[in-house]
């Protein structure tokens, strides 16, 4: 642990010291902050008092990032919700845009430190240590990302930039530098095992030791880890963070249990019914959507910001020390399909499908009939072969059987020959409309 006092802090410790942050954030926006000034008066809540502490915070309203998006202007591209003045704006990231324009994202000199301190707790937990090389796939430029990257210089390791676009590169800096670890997308660590294989690379007998990946769910899939893991011969442990909130907010320990929260004293985690929006209670097993609220941020804070991002609690002591609840990412709310009333992920899919490996690769693609999230069974899913492999008669019948016990669901299984489908040195894409 990079910070024992804080990692393995007793959890009710914790949360007192939460509460405490908590109280004066919102104090700060109140404030500071225009936007939830006005939400909060909305919600009939003035005062820092009104607000109460974390207990009460589920009484408070969510904030969806269409809302902060709606209150940016040509002449003000931060929104009414920044807090903090230009002379005290350190850094500025923005998001992909690929929604849209981007989103720009402010920090202070105290926000980019606790940006990097979660990061760095993160990474670490996975094994990586001072000393130790580490190649690095995100082109980051001006994403979020780049803030997860400087997490490598804290925590002492000599760290190799070489960002995606040249897997040759990559592979050849493996080769050459003999890096212990690697970081990059679920995806681009499943194209560079097919990569290798094609050009008679050995990556299962090359230095890499951890392989870290981060950028979209898929890490923690068991299936799928293994197939990663037999590929490269290494150890896959994944992070996740959120654009608007911080990068790198969670972080996976050697025991492949679930993401401890690395950004622990920076953020506060709920789980909510993302249909409803009730709380929920974070226990064993327990699904629904996450929701992030930042402890003593200062440039632009959020409150109870809806990620989107579909998890499952797991609360059951880790046997690494570290006692904040861990997440294991299931999907993407705005990606969720709901077929006859069953809520169906397109990542969960894929590693079902990546359990029939060797014959298939694990490259899968839904095809939706329908616009919108609903859909009419059976669900059209293309699962492409593995290199060599025919169309072997049943095989896509026992496919189609094992979605249907396992996720509740039926599909229509199409096989589709080896390389058909498209690969990504970034973030694959697992539904096609």
């Amino acid at each position: 642990m990079l910070a024992p006092d804080v990692e393995s802090r007793a959890l009710a410790d914790q949360l007192a010291i939460d509460d405490a942050s908590y109280r004066a954030q919102v104090a700060y926006l109140l404030e500071r902050s225009p936007f939830y000034r006005a939400k909060l008066a909305a919600a009939g809540v003035t005062t820092a008092e009104e607000a109460g502490g974390l207990d009460d915070i589920g009484r408070l309203p969510l904030t969806d990032k269409r809302e902060l998006r709606a209150t940016v202007t040509a002449d003000d591209p931060f929104g009414t919700h920044l807090c903090a003045a230009r002379p005290e704006i350190v850094r500025i990231y923005s998001t992909s845009g690929t929604t849209g324009a981007p989103s720009y994202i402010p920090l202070t000199a105290a926000d980019l430190e606790s940006w990097v301190t979660g990061s760095a707790r993160s990474y670490a937990a996975s094994g990586v240590a001072a000393g130790q090389r580490i190649v690095s796939t995100y082109n980051a430029g001006p994403f979020v990302a780049g803030a997860a990257l400087a997490a490598f210089d804290r925590i002492g390791l000599c760290h190799v930039p070489v960002g995606t676009g040249n897997t040759e590169r990559v592979v050849t800096a493996i080769d050459r530098l003999r890096p212990e670890a690697a970081v990059l997308t679920p995806s681009y660590a499943a194209y560079l095992v097919e990569w290798a294989a094609d050009r008679g690379f050995d990556l299962r007998g090359s230095s890499v030791e951890r392989v870290l990946v981060a950028g979209e769910p898929g890490g923690g899939e068991p299936a799928f880890r293994a197939m990663l893991e037999e590929g490269w011969g290494a150890k896959v442990t994944e992070a996740m963070g959120i654009g608007d909130v911080g990068p790198s907010l969670f972080g996976e320990c050697e025991e492949q249990e679930g993401m401890h929260l690395g950004a622990r004293g920076f953020v506060h985690a709920e789980l909510i019914d993302p249909e409803t929006t009730a709380v929920l209670a974070p226990e064993e097993g327990a699904r629904g959507e996450l929701v992030l609220t930042h402890l003593g941020h200062r440039a632009a804070p959020l409150l109870r910001f809806r990620t989107h991002d579909h998890v499952e609690v797991r609360t059951s002591p880790c046997p690494c020390g570290r006692t904040s609840p861990r997440i294991r990412c299931l999907g993407r709310t705005d990606d969720m399909l709901i077929v006859r009333g069953v809520n169906v992920f397109p990542s969960a899919i894929r590693d079902v499908v990546s359990a029939f490996a060797p014959r298939v690769s694990g490259t899968i693609l839904v095809r939706p009939r329908a616009e919108g999230v609903k859909q009419e069974p059976p669900l059209p899913v293309s699962v492409e072969l593995a290199r060599g492999e025919a169309a072997e008669a049943g095989l896509a019948e026992a496919i189609r059987e094992r979605l249907r016990d396992v996720l509740v669901v039926q599909v229509l299984v199409e096989l589709v020959p080896w390389g058909t489908l498209e690969r990504s040195d970034y973030k694959s894409k697992l539904v096609a409309r």
